[in-house]
């Protein structure tokens, strides 16, 4: 189809006759249903989406219908792809009633659509979808109106209810939780973690399953945010601030803006230096209270399945340690504060995290190794094996690398000669359960 055929959404007016519109979704909402007021027993159901055809102007879409149209029509497309709507009603805002759970947009109208009156299908004009695609990476708000998460930190419960825009980091992506509320209605709950060059964590999170399908999709520590009207309250469990993802909220994934590239190469340096895995700081587990036993495959198989760091005891050989590296990749120089990677020949700690800042600068020197162990079920590859471990397994010092870059990451927290009683007894005990 011709773009020229196109309305652009600056343009549309209540008084236009079987107008169409081309636009991305930047949003999306769950579907809903309510009873009938018409039809006793009878449930109409909807769902809303909101959709941008320029830099500065974009609408909500909204659907009404039976439970087949409605959610057929929302599975058809999600964040991210061009659409085309043929025929929408161009009605008023009303401010007072659904609009008050939509995003805010700068048009004065909203769009209805309804299974008799209008189409709504994946665009199919290259032009026009090449003209789209880029907006998808421009935020719906002032890209330099947002508060930092230090901000965030620092205002403490003087922020909590108000809805904010906020620039961060990903850190983590946690795994998905569902449940089923007193009256029986399904839910689902997913937190990220996010990050910046004041704060190393703080927590964002999702109810809704389309906000929860996109940022499935995100790759922590390489994707930066700019999450639109996010609900800030004080969690009084945590005795610290969380960020929550509503009906309102637009969140612009790597967005195409200048402070969003500085903090993107922020988090690129701070997870190759491996300062985020020590802030994680996996090896405070005390290895007197890890009793699992696993084999090499159900340890693959339990990471997949499960996002969350896990603990656990390996029966294996050291099958391979990594030793040809270039010596620059062996040796590196860390601060002795908060691990992050840094040349000899530094002054200071460039971690914008470290909790030495402005004190005197100290450096450690050691190995980065990385070691491969295997058993009769398989084989876990680029293991980091940590001081002092090492000292004790190698007889040497050995300051690992922080990071791998495998889907799998696995940290020793203790290592030494099995005693073959030991094993016999745990390895019968999990072949019977192959």
């Amino acid at each position: 189809m011709a773009s020229h055929s196109y309305i652009s959404i600056s343009e549309l007016h209540p008084n236009f006759s079987h107008p169409k519109v081309a636009g991305i979704i930047i949003g999306k909402s769950d579907v809903k249903s309510f009873p009938d007021r018409k039809n006793v027993g009878v449930d109409r159901f909807t769902f809303g989406f909101t959709i941008k055809d320029s830099p500065d102007f974009f609408i909500n879409v909204t659907a009404w219908g039976n439970d087949g149209y409605i959610n057929g029509l929302s599975s058809s497309f999600i964040i991210g792809d061009c659409v085309t709507i043929e025929n929408p009603l161009v009605s008023n805002k009303d401010p007072e009633k659904g609009d008050r759970f939509c995003p805010e947009t700068p048009s004065l109208y909203r769009l209805l659509v309804t299974e008799a009156h209008s189409q709504v299908y994946l665009c199919t004009d290259m032009d026009t979808i090449d003209r789209l695609l880029p907006l998808i990476h421009l935020p719906v708000k002032d890209s330099r109106d947002f508060y930092s998460l230090g901000d965030i930190v620092a205002n403490g419960q003087g922020l909590n209810g108000s809805v904010i825009n906020i620039l961060a980091a990903v850190k983590s992506i946690g795994e998905l939780k569902q449940f089923t509320t007193s009256d029986g209605r399904k839910g689902q709950r997913l937190e990220l973690k996010l990050f910046d060059d004041s704060v190393s964590s703080l927590p964002l999170i999702c109810w809704d399953r389309e906000a929860i399908q996109l940022v499935q999709t995100l790759v922590p520590k390489e994707t930066v945010l700019f999450i639109a009207d996010a609900k800030i309250s004080f969690d009084s469990f945590r005795n610290g601030m969380t960020a929550t993802v509503n009906s309102k909220t637009v969140i612009t994934v790597n967005p195409d803006t200048r402070e969003a590239s500085l903090l993107f190469n922020y988090a690129k340096e701070v997870s190759e230096s491996g300062a985020m895995d020590q802030d994680e700081k996996d090896e405070d587990m005390p290895v007197d209270s890890i009793t699992d036993v696993y084999t090499v495959s159900q340890l693959k198989q339990k990471a997949q399945e499960n996002p969350e760091a896990f603990f656990g005891i390996t029966y294996s050989f050291i099958s391979k340690l990594d030793l040809d590296s270039s010596v620059s990749k062996v040796i590196r120089t860390r601060c002795s504060r908060c691990k992050f990677l840094v040349t000899e020949d530094m002054l200071s700690c460039t971690n914008q995290l470290c909790p030495g800042r402005g004190q005197s600068f100290s450096t450690i020197i050691g190995f980065d190794l990385l070691v491969d162990f295997t058993d009769h079920t398989g084989t876990l590859h680029a293991c980091t094996l940590r001081s002092p471990v090492a000292e004790k397994t190698l007889g040497c010092t050995i300051l690992p690398s922080m990071k791998t870059r495998t889907g799998i990451r696995g940290v020793v927290l203790a290592c030494s000669l099995a005693d073959p009683g030991e094993v016999k007894q745990h390895m019968s005990v999990l072949l019977q359960r192959l």
